[in-house]
């Protein structure tokens, strides 16, 4: 139930009509509180003026004269004072004091909204301005938070919690008051318990206190958490293809889990990133007589189980790209993910079939798939097929790969086939990803390393042991602007003449040092550059967006893969180029100098982090 606004203080001029205005938006609020801005808080007095558009308005505008104002507030005035609107002719005393009766009320009202409470508003001059002088502006003076319901309870937590909330107030000791960072202030406040635990918490009271003549507002505020709140079962409509405990699967909260929205927000995101639902909207029930089992409610539609795709491209690296892919996420009516595709390139020719499964109840996804491809890149053919199995799992901000493969390569160089070589190998690896967004990142980092190898005589040619770690760092430089550095390492054991490519490392191209032709850096065989046991490669950028969409960049790449260490020497390559943002993430097209070839080379590529 509202409560009328307790005023206190001694008040020289002040309308009966600026209490109710500025006090409109100061009584307690329930959990489903929005904030207001400065054009919500007068509609009402706005909808018993004109319109501008009306014959009323054909006399023009009352002026504002220069005043004390700050020029927001003469801002709003301009465009929420419609009493300016002159509605008549100010020929005679009697217009002008009608004038002046309406400007008075409507200006005191809007002024009360940004702390004003004694302002003198008065008509003079020749042809006829606005006066205001405004008075002192209000600022907050106490500000008292109290807490009823589970979270006023004694216990140590509990009163952290309190103290956690209390912190979170936006409305500190002497900052100006305004009507609409009030009630932002109280619904920020809602928000920050009602987040965490007290699903049915609400803002019982809320009371601003205004002494005018001292040009200060005491404020005053009681919540009620209501019951601690835990997750009960998860219940979802809208299924068909799928079943109940495919949705259960991807769920990020767990019976008997406190409440919080954070959990539910990622739960929403998991089942949105799936294959399998087009949309999902999560709720729970709000009855604090559910509080010790609150349902959690999922309506979700699912996405179209069957799916013929065609793509096409064009990459500094492999060239022209033609690509045709069929899914299907109701494989054999299991829910199992199958995807399938051929892919063509100038440089490289691939056809793959994978089959994911749901997630395990430990959240690992397990996978397994086959390949075929046939590369021609710096003279080099390899023909490569290849089975696998995969398990991952993402936790936090953690991603985890284990993996086991199994593949064929045959070799050719000018023209002669010199090897075939097989592998089994397996494999581990971690990427840690800690930026502010995953596929534009202005600030954070991202790290992955890998570790894997093979025996010889258990379907490998050799023994070998593969080391691998990148990394890249985004460093924000003022508003707009950052450094992005990247680096990578790379080392193998083994008979690099009996390992598949894919275990050795080659560098050179858009995503690694530019200026060079892609996979150009590296160990020389006939004409053709073969993979090195031994790869570095460190790269400098900055990067200045002139707008939101499109920035230009300035950059310096070293690096190179070698067979040994001892023949490990940086090739250096610099340059400049243009971003553009896309849906995708941010396109860069570079113009890059290679200093060992001595040449100039174009590069462009989707600049995201790995």
């Amino acid at each position: 139930m509202h409560r009328l606004l307790q005023l206190r203080g001694r008040f020289t001029r002040w309308p009966l009509a600026a209490f109710f205005c500025l006090f409109a938006c100061l009584s307690p609020v329930g959990a489903a509180e929005p904030a207001v801005d400065d054009a919500a808080v007068v509609d009402d007095m706005r909808e018993r003026l004109p319109d501008d558009d009306s014959p009323a308005a054909a006399f023009g505008r009352l002026p504002l004269r220069p005043n004390a104002l700050p020029d927001d507030v003469n801002d709003m005035l301009e465009r929420h004072a419609r009493s300016l609107v002159l509605r008549e002719a100010l020929t005679d005393e009697r217009a002008q004091r009608r004038l002046l009766r309406r400007v008075r009320r409507e200006v005191t009202e809007l002024l009360s909204t940004e702390g004003y409470f004694t302002p003198s508003v008065e008509i003079d001059g020749d042809p006829p301005a606005l006066v205001i002088e405004p008075g002192p502006r209000a600022v907050i003076g106490r500000v008292d938070i109290e807490f009823e319901g589970a979270v006023a309870d004694a216990e140590a937590e509990r009163a952290e919690r309190r103290d956690e909330l209390r912190r979170s107030w936006r409305l500190a000791e002497g900052q100006p008051f305004r009507q609409s960072d009030w009630s932002s202030a109280k619904q920020n406040l809602l928000d920050a318990l009602t987040s965490r635990d007290y699903a049915a918490g609400a803002l019982i009271e809320s009371q601003a206190e205004v002494d005018a003549v001292a040009a200060r507002v005491d404020l005053r505020l009681r919540l009620d958490s209501g019951p601690a709140f835990r997750f009960g079962d998860i219940e979802a409509t809208g299924l068909a293809l799928h079943d109940l405990d495919l949705v259960r699967r991807y769920s990020t909260v767990r019976a008997g889990d406190p409440y919080s929205t954070d959990a539910l927000l990622a739960f929403e995101r998991a089942l949105l990133s799936s294959p399998y639902f087009g949309s999902a909207q999560i709720s729970v029930d709000r009855d604090p007589a559910a509080a010790a089992a609150t349902p959690v409610r999922i309506a979700v539609a699912e996405a179209s189980s069957r799916r013929l795709s065609f793509g096409a491209g064009l990459s500094s690296n492999t060239g022209y790209r033609a690509e045709v892919g069929w899914s299907d996420n109701n494989l054999f009516k299991r829910s199992w993910l199958f995807n399938t595709a051929v892919r063509l390139e100038q440089l490289r020719q691939i056809a793959f079939a994978d089959v994911l499964l749901p997630p395990a109840a430990d959240g690992y996804r397990d996978s397994f798939g086959a390949l075929a491809e046939n590369a021609d890149i710096q003279d080099l053919v390899t023909k490569r097929v290849g089975i696998g199995a995969v398990r991952a799992r993402i936790r936090g901000n953690i991603e985890i790969r284990h993996s086991i493969s199994l593949q064929r390569e045959q070799r050719e160089i000018d023209g002669l086939v010199t090897r075939t070589q097989k592998s089994l190998a397996l494999n581990t690896s971690w990427t840690w990803r800690e930026v502010d967004d995953l596929f534009d990142p202005r600030s954070g980092w991202v790290l992955n390393a890998q570790i894997g190898g093979g025996v010889e005589g258990l379907l490998s040619d050799t023994n070998f042991l593969r080391t691998y770690m990148k990394g890249q760092w985004f460093i924000p430089v003022g508003e707009r602007d950052q450094i992005i550095l990247r680096g990578e390492a790379g080392l193998t054991s083994g008979k690099a003449d009996a390992l598949p490519q894919d275990f050795l490392f080659r560098a050179g191209g858009s995503n690694s040092v530019r200026g060079y032709d892609y996979l150009k850096l590296g160990v020389r065989e006939g004409n053709a550059i073969v993979g090195g046991r031994v790869l570095g490669v460190l790269s400098a950028e900055y990067v200045h967006w002139w707008s939101h969409q499109w920035g230009s960049a300035v950059f310096v790449d070293a690096g190179d893969a070698t067979d040994s260490r001892k023949d490990f020497d940086f090739a250096y390559g610099a340059g400049a180029g243009v971003r553009w943002r896309s849906p995708a993430g941010p396109i860069a097209f570079d113009i890059a100098y290679g200093e060992r070839e001595q040449s100039w080379r174009p590069h462009f590529s989707l600049a995201i982090a790995f």
